[in-house]
C-alpha cells in the first residue's frame, strides 16, 4: 500500500490517497479529504480500477484520473492529479517513493 498526503495550499483540504495493487499493473485508490469537490467523487474513484501504465504513460488529459476528477474540480492546478499519479506509479514500482515539493515564493513589490 503507498499512501500520499497531499497539502493542497490556501484551500487548507488535505487530501489523503491511499493505492493498492495485487498485480503491479491494476490499482485501487481511497480518498479521504474535507474537500467538498473531492467528495462529490470519492464514490466514482473508489469503485474504479486504474491501468497503472495507462495512467503513468499517457499524455494528463488521456487519464482516468483526469476524466474523473476534472468535472468537478473548479481549478486545474489541483495537486491531487499529482498526487494521485504520484501514488499510482510508487505503488506499482514505476517511480521510487521519494517525496515531492511545491516551494512558493512571492516578492512584493513597492
Amino acid at each position: 500500500m503507498t499512501k500520499v498526503i497531499v497539502d493542497p495550499g490556501i484551500c487548507g483540504f488535505t487530501i489523503t490517497i491511499q493505492v493498492t495493487s495485487e498485480d503491479m499493473q491494476h490499482v485501487k485508490v481511497k480518498i479521504s479529504t474535507e474537500c467538498p469537490n473531492i467528495k462529490e467523487v470519492i464514490g466514482e474513484i473508489e469503485a474504479h480500477e486504474f491501468d497503472a501504465f495507462k495512467e503513468v504513460f499517457v499524455k494528463l488529459d488521456r487519464t482516468d484520473t483526469y476524466a474523473i476528477l476534472t468535472p468537478h474540480i473548479p481549478h486545474p492546478i489541483c495537486l491531487v492529479y499529482a498526487g494521485m499519479l504520484k501514488a499510482i506509479e510508487t505503488e506499482t514500482d514505476l517511480a521510487l517513493p521519494k517525496d515531492c515539493h511545491i516551494k512558493i515564493e512571492k516578492e512584493v513589490q513597492g
